[in-house]
């Protein structure tokens, strides 16, 4: 393990994003190693500046570990595992987003806004990437 050779296989904005694809990884038997994550749990508006956290693995896991982390679906899944459909136009590329347009979600917003506090209220949606159709 002296002589071992790292290599850095992605990159994250956060920490919690990084924690959970470590946990995959090392789930896998793949040693996975952070950089930066107590400097961006500290300071969160650091990590543009310092390009995130990195994850890193032994060279020779590699390979694996990027199969690994391809394997992941981007998109939101179903109950079942599944990948959702869009109601519109058929794409699986769907994302929850969070979204102000109701009076409760834009009230919260305006509250938090004024109060300088999280929102008591939000309101998420799905939204396809693809022709924008939320539902």
């Amino acid at each position: 393990m002296e002589n071992a050779k790292f290599c850095q296989i992605a990159n994250y904005q956060y920490s919690s994003e990084a924690y959970l694809f470590k946990g995959k990884l090392e789930s896998e038997g793949i040693e996975v190693f952070l950089q930066n994550e107590n400097t961006i749990n500290t300071d969160p508006l650091l990590s543009n500046a310092l390009g995130g956290v990195k994850l890193f693995v032994q060279s020779e896991n590699a390979i694996k570990a990027k199969e690994i982390l391809n394997s992941i679906p981007e998109y939101s899944l179903d109950d079942k595992g599944e990948l959702l459909y869009c109601p519109s136009c058929g794409s699986q590329k769907i994302i929850m987003v969070t979204t102000i347009k109701d009076f409760k979600s834009f009230f919260a917003f305006i509250y938090a806004l004024l109060t300088l506090s999280m929102p008591l209220f939000s309101k998420q949606k799905y939204k396809c990437e693809s022709c924008n159709f939320e539902f």
